[in-house]
């Protein structure tokens, strides 16, 4: 990792650690987690957009429509008031931006088993989670529950079929597909918490997986 990449990951961290420990203390802190929330995303659209050398340039553009969406969804999920469903049809476009950038590099074989095993988690959380869920949101949850599916395990496909290709593709793909993986855990988390049951600080293991996830995505349009 180069010096100034090693400051902009330290500036990524210090953002996100201020976005969770702000959404911990809550009342006068508020602002902050207003702030430092999207920052975060922010930065790593910054980060796409000055990455050089790239993967390929479509694939950069995607991420950072994927980026751009995902902004916007943590806007809508940190307002005060019922934002849930417009959060969720952000990050639901943001996933479908990631996917089509995935997808460029990913075998049909390899698509078929990793879409058989994040179906089979998919299906397992939603039987745990729908029963919880009020029946007008089912429908947006199941939705989105299985577009993110279908990104992660296009991320993990595209992964596998480069493995063997010059570490310069080969491990931007890793990297995606540790990405993908990731934002399953991290929503599966947010939705547990919301729907089924409390989880004791919640908000730490959400975004720091989520944000774990993003950087992977983020990192991934950059050829080592």
């Amino acid at each position: 990792m180069t010096a100034p990449r090693t400051t902009f990951a330290l500036l990524v961290a210090a953002s996100a650690a201020l976005a969770i420990v702000s959404a911990l203390l809550d009342g006068n802190a508020r602002w902050l987690h207003y702030v430092t929330k999207p920052l975060t995303t922010l930065l790593l659209l910054w980060m796409v957009l000055g990455a050089a050398p790239v993967v390929a340039s479509g694939y950069q553009r995607l991420i950072a429509v994927g980026l751009v969406l995902s902004a916007v969804g943590d806007t809508f999920l940190m307002l005060r008031g019922d934002w849930f469903v417009p959060g969720l049809v952000s990050f639901l476009l943001a996933h479908i931006a990631y996917a089509t950038a995935f997808a460029r590099g990913a075998s049909t074989g390899a698509t078929a088993v990793a879409l058989l095993a994040y179906a089979s988690v998919s299906a397992l959380v939603l039987v745990g989670l729908l029963p919880s869920v009020p029946t007008a949101l089912q429908p947006p949850v199941v939705a989105y529950v299985a577009v993110i599916a279908v990104m992660a395990a296009l991320a993990a496909a595209r992964g596998w079929r480069l493995r063997n290709t010059p570490v310069q593709t080969a491990h931007p793909a890793r990297i995606a597909a540790l990405g993908g993986a990731l934002f399953i855990l991290s929503d599966t988390l947010l939705a547990w918490n919301r729907f089924v049951t409390d989880i004791p600080v919640a908000i730490v293991w959400v975004l720091a997986s989520y944000y774990s996830a993003q950087w992977c995505i983020a990192d991934s349009v950059r050829g080592a």
